[in-house]
């Protein structure tokens, strides 16, 4: 019998909501889960069209949580995100009208879309959950989590996130194209008028408050991590830092990204303790993001995927 029972039924009928609006991409799904439950934030990468937007939307439905989008342009300033100053002719008084940063969920939708400025508006944000606007210090909702996308196929435009933005992301998931029978069943619930914005004809439930949000994340507080674990993970890390095909390798970030991310999916998955097939299973979007491949060796066809497997079969896994 699971030991974390409660928690495992109420990550399956999150999923199934979220199954509601979203086609296929379970996988997607889980691993969002697992990176807001342990308070880190989230980057999705997929070409347009794979709904990215509505998985972050359907996400925020079903936690009860506030969402707010923002689309970021390359004319977006600072202030449209975090709020200003409004000066007021009556009272004669400065008053701070909040950006849509100050909500629970927020995407940033086609972040490299904006130039570093802009996006160096989020660091602050995403590491240590306030804002700072004219000196003065605002916090954000505690259940902040930001769910960025990007196209990897358009560079036109683009400004690419900096290595220090990069790292706040806990995972990076890559959004691949369904399947041919999910691709049909998307085709049949648009022919059978499905509206996917409209989560009430969708049946769509809000599934946690944030009591049981706060339960979730204590519960994955209390998960036991062996020794035996603790220094697999620092071998797959180190190990990234020293590989032949590597410029630059994991962060200790990284490392304390896959340990809180490792036991947010025991807790999830209904056990007390990590497995080293935890720590496999979120090796890639953990640390996909966080690796800069040599020249010579992307020529070679290598990823940073492919880095990480490479890892993961050359490390000893712990018995």
């Amino acid at each position: 019998m699971p030991t974390n029972e409660p928690i495992t039924n109420s990550f399956d009928q999150l999923l199934n909501e979220l199954q509601k609006a979203v086609v296929g991409q379970r996988a997607v799904m889980e691993q969002a889960l697992v990176a807001f439950f342990a308070g880190g934030h989230l980057l999705l990468e997929g070409v347009p069209g794979l709904a990215k937007t509505l998985l972050a939307k359907a996400l925020a439905h079903t936690l009860g949580s506030n969402f707010k989008r923002v689309q970021f342009t390359p004319d977006l300033m600072p202030s449209d995100i975090l709020g200003t100053n409004v000066f007021d002719m009556q009272s004669r008084q400065f008053h701070f009208m909040p950006g849509p940063i100050f909500t629970d969920v927020l995407l940033a939708d086609e972040i490299n879309r904006t130039p570093p400025k802009t996006q160096a508006a989020l660091l602050e944000a995403m590491e240590e959950r306030q804002v700072t606007v004219d000196g003065v210090p605002r916090i954000l909702p505690a259940n902040f989590f930001v769910m960025a996308t990007q196209n990897p196929i358009e560079y036109e435009g683009t400004f690419p996130l900096p290595e220090a933005q990069v790292d706040r992301f806990m995972m990076k998931i890559v959004v691949r194209y369904p399947s041919d029978e999910e691709e049909r069943e998307i085709l049949r619930r648009y022919h059978a008028g499905m509206k996917p914005d409209s989560f009430e004809r969708l049946g769509l439930r809000h599934v946690l408050d944030a009591e049981a949000i706060n339960a979730t994340r204590r519960a994955a507080e209390a998960i036991v991590v062996k020794e035996e674990i603790v220094s697999y993970i620092v071998r797959i890390t180190h190990a990234t830092r020293t590989s032949p095909r590597v410029t630059l390798g994991a962060s200790p970030r990284a490392s304390l990204a896959l340990l809180q991310a490792g036991k947010v999916l025991a807790a999830l998955r209904g056990r007390d303790f990590v497995t080293p097939d935890d720590i496999k299973e979120l090796a890639v979007p953990v640390l996909r993001h966080r690796l800069i491949v040599k020249p010579e060796a992307e020529i070679e066809g290598h990823t940073p995927d492919q880095v990480i497997a490479h890892v993961l079969g050359e490390v000893p896994v712990p018995r």
